[in-house]
């Protein structure tokens, strides 16, 4: 199948290694063709979809000014892949953080925010290692090598989480506690030369979920969002680099179908992973084809209902290393419209949720690239 959303369209993981590259780090690529910069901040803004920029521009008129071009942030369109592709550079067929949740083969179903096992929750960092299952150097690591001194500001609750050390290892961490000392920290980070650092401001997408995408708390937090990011252009350093940037979109689901109380939907399947519009489905050995057969008889053209094999060549996950195709499920779903696919037994937090994302439309893949220079 044709993408949605055209592969042309820059991915996520070009942000860093461009700016690196702009930074004079040789060994990286400018693909977007940046400007040349003395130090730079990439930020990125939890679920800020491009589309939803666009019909609240009034709300973020910064942002807006500001905004080049769209990227795409690949498939999934869900933060533990966004941070993958910001901490290695790649698409998560090669970082290999595929989902929300995923089966690591031998330790049950990830979930990679919290990193615990998706089924009974217990905590799975001893038994998977953040750096074995994100094994390659991390786009910071790789800067400190290059000479760049490197930081990652964000939230000080997520200092020593297993994902941080999977997609930010090589960094000194900055941990902060509100919008205030997030910019503050990202001016004082900006000041030394060469340096490079990544900023996280995650309450939009929170509120995004919880209230949905558009809703006012969403549209009252993207307006303090639009002074943060004007707070940092206005005491950019002379030559230094601000971009803003996206970890998906964000989608209201209306029409949602519970899969374990759908028995059509359950039969020869041992493990269900993903989120509710992008889900990961293992099959018992040998009812791959029944399995995708119900699902596709089930979901009909609600989602994109492909096998693992179909996915993979479709791109969705772009280049796939061996060591991660196992982690795909062997039925893998993308939701249309506005269509999900929870557990509200299973998932009862996640099915609850009234703002969604993962699928491959273009209201979860699009967000902006924003750019600033002092």
């Amino acid at each position: 199948m044709e993408l949605p959303v055209a592969a042309h369209v820059p991915h996520l993981g070009q942000v860093v290694p461009s700016v690196l590259s702009a930074l004079g780090a040789t060994e990286f690529a400018n693909t977007l063709s940046l400007v040349e910069a003395s130090s730079a901040c990439v930020l990125l803004i939890d679920g800020l979809g491009w589309e939803l920029l666009a019909e609240h521009a009034t709300d973020a008129p910064v942002l807006t000014q500001l905004a080049k071009s769209p990227l795409r942030v690949g498939f999934p369109a869900t933060t533990a892949a966004g941070l993958g592709a910001i901490g290695t550079g790649l698409a998560s067929g090669e970082h290999g953080l595929v989902g929300y949740s995923f089966e690591v083969p031998g330790a049950g179903v990830l979930n990679a925010l919290r990193w615990s096992s998706h089924v009974d929750g217990g905590d799975l960092r001893g038994a998977l290692p953040p750096r074995e299952v994100q094994p390659l150097p991390t786009t910071f690591e790789r800067a400190a090598a290059a000479g760049i001194t490197t930081s990652v500001v964000s939230s000080a609750k997520f200092a020593d989480t297993a994902l941080t050390r999977a997609t930010q290892s090589g960094a000194r961490y900055i941990g902060v506690h509100a919008l205030g000392d997030l910019a503050a920290c990202v001016l004082h980070c900006l000041e030394a030369r060469p340096a490079f650092c990544w900023g996280y401001h995650s309450e939009l997408d929170m509120l995004g979920h919880i209230y949905g995408p558009g809703s006012s708390p969403w549209r009252m937090q993207l307006r303090h969002v639009d002074r943060l990011v004007e707070s940092i252009v206005d005491g950019l350093p002379s030559g230094a680099l601000l971009a803003v940037v996206a970890d998906h979109g964000m989608v209201t689901v209306e029409g949602a179908l519970d899969i374990d109380e759908t028995p059509a939907l359950l039969g020869g399947v041992r493990a269900i992973g993903g989120e509710v519009r992008a889900r990961h489905v293992y099959s018992e050995p040998g009812a791959e084809a029944d399995v995708l057969a119900a699902w596709r008889e089930v979901i009909g053209d609600r989602a994109w209902t492909l096998s693992r094999d179909e996915a993979v060549e479709a791109g969705w996950f772009g280049p796939v290393a061996d060591r991660v195709r196992p982690r795909i499920g062997d039925v893998v779903v993308a939701s249309k419209g506005r269509f999900g696919l929870v557990r509200e037994l299973a998932e009862a937090v996640e099915s609850s949720l009234v703002g969604q994302h993962g699928s491959l439309t273009p209201a979860e893949q699009l967000v902006p690239l924003v750019l600033a220079r002092g």
